[in-house]
């Protein structure tokens, strides 16, 4: 059973330039109905001395992590318990620090590629040469609040489109780039990651959800959750997000998609109207409906799905005063 948990992947506190101490951000995790973050700080783990007993203490599993901060770009590493020395490494140098990243069983992921560089933000602005893709784990493809409408944002997920399109499977992730907790917070988003069984002590949850973003099984989201699913022909057999459907020429793939309003329902407001949702794949657009902003599921057939390469959800909608992308699946890849 495939279990959705909304999680937050980029967060930091006082032990660098976070203004909120470990109790303060999983405080906050709670009341915003999250189900895990990552502590993620610049450059050091320090704050991870009160990991246990702040999970304890709040119930939110948190994601051991660093974000290496260097000159040349900003790499998220979760599931790390060492600390890896990101200062040795030139520009041409970041598989080297993938490798150890990867050693340790740990996940490295780019951190908002196209957020403005030097000298407003040193090393925002992603410059590490990538010599192979099949080595980065996942993209923050959304970072900031209300990152769907953000230009930096939307060139990210352009350019995991595109190397979806290449024929990488790199998993697609948000990140608010969590620093502070205001009231008047625009709205941010949430990964949800898909988990299979339930995980009764934290540590496994935690391993799951570093498992999860691993192989794919993650949904971005402003406000609802949106998940999908596939079924070859007539069979009982059923594809999820993230996994790998082999087709025959001559196989018909119906999806189905889940969109469900009600999970954390509290913490946005989405408004009575007609939502657009599409299937896009590397051949664009295959498919297009309008649905109630209402929970409910869809079922979509794909015309020649063999010659996709990959698929995955979309929904368009008003929210917080605009039109835009609301929510996308990571996709199913289609061989």
């Amino acid at each position: 059973m495939l279990k959705w948990i909304p999680s937050e992947l980029h967060t930091h506190t006082l032990h660098s330039d976070g203004k909120q101490t470990l109790e303060e951000l999983a405080q906050s995790a709670a009341d915003l109905g999250l189900e895990c973050i990552a502590m993620t700080d610049h450059n050091t783990q320090s704050a991870l001395v009160d990991q246990e007993r702040v999970q304890q203490q709040f119930g939110v599993p948190i994601i051991s992590g660093m974000e290496w901060t260097t000159f040349y770009g900003h790499m998220l590493t979760l599931g790390v318990d060492r600390f890896i020395d990101w200062r040795v490494l030139g520009p041409d140098d970041i598989h080297e620090g993938i490798r150890q990243v990867h050693e340790q069983g740990g996940i490295a992921g780019l951190a908002h590629p196209f957020r403005i560089g030097s000298p407003i933000c040193t090393g925002c602005f992603w410059e590490y040469t990538i010599q192979d893709w099949h080595e980065v784990d996942y993209i923050e493809v959304w970072s900031t609040l209300m990152p769907s409408i953000k230009r930096d944002s939307q060139r990210a997920f352009a350019m995991w489109t595109d190397l979806l399109n290449q024929g990488y499977r790199i998993t697609a992730v948000s990140g608010r780039d969590w620093h502070v907790s205001k009231p008047d917070d625009a709205l941010p988003a949430v990964t949800y990651l898909g988990i299979h069984g339930e995980a009764e002590e934290q540590e496994s949850l935690v391993n799951r959800a570093v498992e999860a973003i691993r192989l794919g099984s993650v949904s971005v989201t402003m406000g609802p959750l949106l998940t999908m699913s596939a079924q070859i022909n007539d069979s009982d057999k059923r594809y999820g997000i993230g996994e790998c459907v082999e087709l025959a020429v001559e196989d018909s793939l119906s999806v189905t998609v889940q969109l469900d309003v009600e999970t954390r329902a509290a913490h946005y407001n989405l408004e009575p109207q007609n939502l657009r949702l599409l299937l896009t794949s590397g051949q664009g657009v295959c498919s297009e409906t309008y649905i109630p902003a209402q929970s409910g599921e869809y079922t979509l057939s794909l015309q020649d799905p063999a010659g996709k390469g990959w698929v995955r959800a979309e929904l368009y909608g008003y929210m917080e005063d605009c039109v835009t992308m609301i929510a996308f699946t990571n996709p199913m890849y289609i061989t």
